[in-house]
């Protein structure tokens, strides 16, 4: 059986423009500590340049030219914000590769080589002017490849202690249909306007009329067509919000089969019958969402114990003078996914590997799973600095 090693590179072909001086500071300048494990700028730097690159690639254009100027919470800038981000994050995953033996984690011979491959591939696709300005040395790559790849492995393995029982009565979903009555018209030129209260009220008591008669009514869906009207659905337990709080709570305290009263909010009218109290397939995404966030739940409160029990330190005066101001970093590629990065490990591979054994046996093509490279290609734009 084959293993099947997937790479994807994000920064793997960049387009790198100066826009201001290059930063001063050494390639060894310590950014920061965690333990006894140092961060080096160059590492630091390259980082933060993957994660520009995905910003300037995918969000510039919703977040204008200036975007690093641009207020992302109140006080603070995106580039504040995504620093300060980049570094905690570099901060956990040498946190993460210091506590590998706890969970029996490391990596293969197959992943360590993808790791090479995807230096080797980056360093050939990248001019060295472009490599030196993001500090694109194979060294810094390869670090930065590894300990993601580890916090990959890493957070599986944590997120492996996560309570997966969960219980129809801990995630029920209910069902309802509805007709919504909105205050708001369509005018001549199909622009949305809101009614005079003359209209609100008629569409109230249309409201009121139509919730009195669909009582009633064995089909709510057909009742509502025959008014011409359209009934939607929905699923919803306690804590939904949509389509509305209010007629959330009123549905909420029916039996199956029942129909609200008239439900009025600031927007419109609404009127639901709840179909089930138990939506088997809204039920069972619910509980997957459940074992996702405790997943994700016990991984951060991992780090975060990790965290406070380890001796962490910053230079802010080194870490400053890497600027997302001074560079434009964007990427070039033909991946299909631009957010894809991971190291494909050795228990994936095996269950793939298993599919790719039945396919053979079936007589299909078992060249469909070819190991699969990220092709990209390569242009750099350089003004003068």
């Amino acid at each position: 059986m084959k293993k099947k090693i997937v790479m994807f590179m994000l920064a793997g072909m960049l387009t790198v423009s100066s826009l201001t001086g290059c930063s001063s500071f050494k390639a060894d300048d310590v950014v920061a500590t965690v333990g006894d494990e140092k961060i080096t700028a160059e590492v630091a730097n390259f980082y933060a340049r993957y994660v520009q690159a995905q910003y300037e690639t995918y969000y510039s254009a919703y977040l204008g030219d200036d975007m690093w100027n641009s207020e992302a919470t109140e006080g603070k800038t995106y580039e504040e914000s995504v620093k300060e981000s980049v570094l905690e994050t570099l901060e956990d995953m040498v946190l993460l590769e210091q506590h590998m033996d706890e969970y029996g984690v490391s990596l293969s011979d197959e992943e360590k080589q993808a790791v090479q491959d995807a230096v080797k591939e980056f360093s050939e696709a990248n001019p060295l002017e472009d490599k030196e300005k993001v500090s694109g040395s194979e060294k810094a790559v390869e670090r930065v490849m590894t300990l993601m790849a580890i916090q990959m492995k890493m957070q599986n393995a944590i997120q492996d202690g996560a309570d997966t029982e969960v219980s129809d009565e801990e995630a029920a979903q209910k069902s309802m249909q509805y007709v919504s009555f909105p205050y708001t018209s369509t005018d001549d030129e199909g622009k949305s306007v809101d009614m005079t209260d003359e209209e609100k009220e008629e569409t109230k008591e249309k409201a009121k009329e139509f919730a009195k008669s669909a009582k009633d009514e064995d089909d709510f869906e057909a009742y509502a067509k025959e008014q011409e009207l359209e009934a939607q659905t929905a699923t919803f337990d306690a804590e939904s919000t949509m389509p509305a709080e209010d007629l959330i709570k009123a549905a909420d305290e029916l039996e199956e089969g029942e129909v609200t009263d008239l439900v009025e909010t600031d927007n419109g009218c609404y009127v639901a019958k709840v179909t089930s109290l138990l939506d088997r397939d809204a039920t069972d995404a619910k509980k997957e969402s459940i074992v996702n966030e405790r997943k994700q739940e016990l991984y951060t409160e991992t780090c975060d114990k990790w965290r406070e029990d380890a001796k962490i330190s910053v230079d802010n005066d080194v870490w400053d003078k890497i600027s997302f101001k001074d560079l434009k970093v964007t990427i070039k590629e033909e991946v299909q996914d631009p957010y894809a990065n991971e190291v494909q490990t050795d228990d994936v591979a095996d269950a793939e590997d298993d599919a790719d054994t039945e396919d053979a046996d079936s007589g299909e093509d078992a060249d469909n799973d070819e190991d699969t490279d990220s092709k990209e290609d390569t242009d750099t734009d350089e003004d003068a600095d």
